[in-house]
């Protein structure tokens, strides 16, 4: 597998980087990991726009969602080569009312289905394309789900966006490359079941036995040297901070 960070700031975009989005590629499929604020821009530095295969929107939230909006003008709007067929896209219950409601002007109520081809997540284990994937709920304010991609013997887990959850604990569990949310800083926001911090991600790698932390989701006023550095401390294995562009074999 290989994993493209398309964005990885939180809440909002950094001025280097789009919000969260991960292109997860193996086989000549390629699935993408949310869709956040200014990821469609940056998306077609790595593949064109009618190239994805499938979508998973870990959860709903504006920067994990929102340039879904967007895309669905590239698809349904497009004019050469006439309207693109629905592409998969997996997400939490609402998904279509969610996008139809922020696009707020679609030419129909069943608009956004011509070109995307919604399926809801529950917790499951399910294939889309080559890889075989599975889902758990997180802990968040809203339903919110990470992600197990399994692919040739090799397993990616993306956590989306969570705070200390046991079922990410068993999503990560000897995971190659764990993709983890630290948006909080230890010691300065303790709001439970929202986000973690740099200390809570390397603590849930070293419970699940991860082989390798890839730290995400930090937000634009959050020093994600602080977040390393406490991740480093609880944690024994490689870690580093994701960043815009950065590729992974996995």
């Amino acid at each position: 597998m290989k994993l493209t960070v398309v964005g990885c700031s939180g809440s909002f975009p950094s001025a280097e980087s789009a919000c969260s989005s991960y292109l997860v590629e193996a086989d000549g499929f390629r699935l993408l990991l949310d869709m956040g604020n200014g990821a469609l821009g940056e998306l077609q530095r790595h593949c064109g726009l009618y190239d994805l295969d499938a979508i998973f929107l870990s959860h709903l939230h504006a920067d994990h969602c929102i340039d879904m909006c967007a895309y669905f003008v590239a698809r349904y709007y497009r004019h050469d080569g006439g309207r693109c067929a629905p592409i998969p896209v997996y997400g939490p219950e609402g998904t279509e009312q969610r996008l139809t409601t922020a696009y707020a002007d679609t030419p129909s109520a069943s608009s956004m289905s011509e070109v995307f081809d919604f399926h809801t997540v529950k917790p499951s284990t399910f294939e889309i394309g080559p890889f075989t994937v599975h889902t758990e709920r997180v802990a968040h304010p809203v339903e919110a789900y990470g992600i197990r991609i399994e692919h040739g013997g090799k397993t990616l887990t993306y956590s989306g966006d969570t705070g200390v959850s046991t079922a990410l604990d068993e999503l990560a569990r000897d995971a190659d490359l764990f993709l983890c949310e630290a948006a909080f800083t230890h010691g300065k926001e303790n709001i439970p079941d929202l986000h973690l911090n740099g200390r809570e991600a390397g603590q849930t790698a070293a419970r699940a036995g991860a082989r390798r932390l890839v730290l995400t989701h930090i937000p634009p006023w959050t020093d994600p040297q602080a977040n390393l550095a406490d991740a480093r401390e609880v944690y024994d294995g490689p870690v580093e901070l994701a960043a815009a562009r950065k590729t992974y074999e996995i």
